[in-house]
């Protein structure tokens, strides 16, 4: 995942699916993006890398673990300046925290919500 520095920007979308090898030859025709692997222990699920370019712009997703219940949407990674905080304010407005908190890295960290409306996103907090 990028490291983006404001609040509020996108830094990562993931699409999850029960087959993320079949989705990933799918973008990789039709948008032209490559793939690399990403272990998740007895499979792998893919980061997205356009034509010309080393960093991922998105990840493809096996509907398993923490996965499991997920539409096969693409799910957005919102930038924030407090996780908890954050987290307190969509309880309050009617949200559901889905999955996490969950650390990625050092200080980083991730929440999947829904909101009141019903639509997921994910809460991202950069670390250092």
């Amino acid at each position: 995942m990028s490291k983006p520095t404001n609040a509020g920007t996108i830094a990562w979308t993931d699409l999850t699916v029960p087959d993320a090898e079949g989705l990933r030859e799918f973008y990789s025709r039709v948008v032209g993006w490559s793939s690399a692997p990403v272990p998740m222990g007895d499979y792998s699920d893919f980061n997205m890398i356009p034509a010309g370019r080393e960093d991922p712009v998105a990840g493809i997703c096996h509907a398993q673990g923490v996965n499991a219940e997920f539409p096969p949407v693409w799910l957005i990674y919102i930038v924030v300046k407090d996780l908890e905080e954050s987290l307190a304010a969509c309880r309050e407005g009617g949200g559901e925290i889905l999955v996490g908190p969950k650390e990625m890295g050092p200080g980083s960290a991730y929440a999947v919500i829904r909101d009141p409306a019903g639509a997921m996103s994910a809460l991202y907090q950069v670390g250092s």
